[in-house]
């Protein structure tokens, strides 16, 4: 008893650490969203200069987790969490010095995003989900999530804190320091390399195979983009949509804050429901929730109190579907190549997160608003809320036989 409370100890420990990971590295990027506008006004850029820099970094970001993933099946999520956190740290603190467009690009751009592959709270699911026991593996998933928005929560406001007390340079420079925390803490997710009972029976080549040829896999593929495409989208725009009406920044510092603290209840909820309904079916009223949220955001007359109330509603909603997708990922093929699965996945997401961040600014832009960005979430949310509802939950052949 003595031995399997200690172990109950040491996983638990690691789930607190790998939480408080995902706090730093997802706290910290939603915190970008707020240099768009000062930023641009300073630098005398567009904002799709800006917003081009965010969407390299969400493709970037996409397209090395899949890579990140396998190095962490096969050699250990601790490197590539440290290395990740150096090159997230120094691209942050390259986005202060950068006097170029092209220069942002490839610091806030390129090299963030790569960092962000290494040091995501993608890598971190996949070790919770390797070494917690599958009736709380859902739990330990939301809580994993639910930390990437309480740093949303306290970050958020602490970056605007910095802006308005120091300027954007200087407050990019704070931001950097915070990321490198993540470095010395990733040596604890060493942990991770328990042994999984399917590990002997595939090959990462099969297990590559076996999912592609998964409907399942392909719709959650296909949702999960729709999910990058509104919060990405939401998250670097928002703010100064809110400006752009006539509020305040600290308003849009405010609604990100909110945001971020509702995700908190909502990535935990949808951790508890994961265990006792469909996920796929959850997956699906989330979209749908998202959808009629944003309608009726653009159909209302904006203020403060409009504002706090969607940035409360799609909170709720705003990771939910990450502990919700990666459990079926687990739940279908095993945890034994999640972060490789996952992470292709994530790639997916990605690609919709660059695609919303940069059309955003590319028809701001063009037009002088963002309306068009909005009705096409709202068309992609209920494209996602249909995709999800044919997966089959059911673990693969493979584990079944094996059970």
């Amino acid at each position: 008893m003595g031995m399997m409370g200690s172990l109950r100890r040491n996983i638990w420990f690691v789930v607190i650490i790998g939480s408080l990971i995902s706090l730093l590295g997802f706290g910290v990027r939603a915190n970008f969203g707020l240099f768009l506008a000062p930023m641009s006004a300073d630098l005398g850029w567009g904002r799709e200069v800006f917003a081009l820099a965010m969407a390299i970094q969400n493709l970037m970001w996409g397209v090395g987790q899949p890579v990140a993933g396998m190095i962490a099946d096969r050699y250990g999520t601790a490197r590539v969490l440290a290395v990740g956190g150096v090159l997230y740290a120094l691209g942050i603190y390259g986005m202060a010095e950068a006097s170029s467009p092209t220069m942002f690009h490839l610091t806030g751009g390129f090299l963030v995003g790569l960092g962000l592959s290494g040091a995501s709270f993608s890598l971190v699911l996949a070790a919770l989900g390797r070494i917690v026991p599958e009736k709380r593996r859902a739990l330990a998933l939301g809580l994993g999530t639910a930390a990437g928005s309480m740093g949303q929560f306290l970050l958020v406001p602490l970056g605007q804190a910095f802006i308005s007390a120091y300027g954007w340079s200087t407050a990019l420079i704070f931001l950097a320091i915070i990321v490198a925390l993540i470095i010395p803490l990733s040596g604890v997710m060493r942990s991770d390399n328990t042994a999984v009972p399917d590990a002997a029976k595939q090959s990462m080549g099969q297990a590559l195979s076996e999912a592609g040829q998964h409907s399942g896999y392909l719709y959650l593929i296909a949702g999960f983009f729709v999910c990058g495409f509104h919060v990405a989208f939401i998250g670097v725009h928002l703010p100064a949509f809110i400006t752009d009406q006539g509020l305040t920044a600290e308003l849009g510092a405010q609604a990100l804050a909110v945001l971020g603290l509702f995700n908190i209840f909502g990535a935990i909820l949808a951790g508890v429901l994961g265990n006792r309904y469909q996920k796929k079916n959850l997956l699906s009223l989330i979209y749908l929730f998202r959808a009629i949220a944003i309608t009726l955001f653009i159909m209302l007359p904006i203020s403060p109190t409009t504002v706090l109330i969607f940035s409360g509603a799609i909170g709720l909603t705003w990771l939910s579907t990450v502990p919700l997708t990666s459990g079926i990922v687990a739940q279908v093929f095993g945890p034994r190549y999640m972060a490789t699965l996952f992470g292709f996945v994530f790639l997916s997401h990605q690609l919709g997160s660059f695609l919303g961040v940069w059309l955003g600014g590319k028809l701001f832009d063009q037009y002088g608003s963002y309306e068009i960005v909005w009705w096409l979430g709202v068309a992609l949310g209920l494209f996602a809320a249909l995709v999800h509802l044919p997966i089959d939950e059911r673990p693969a052949a493979r584990l079944a036989s094996a059970q």
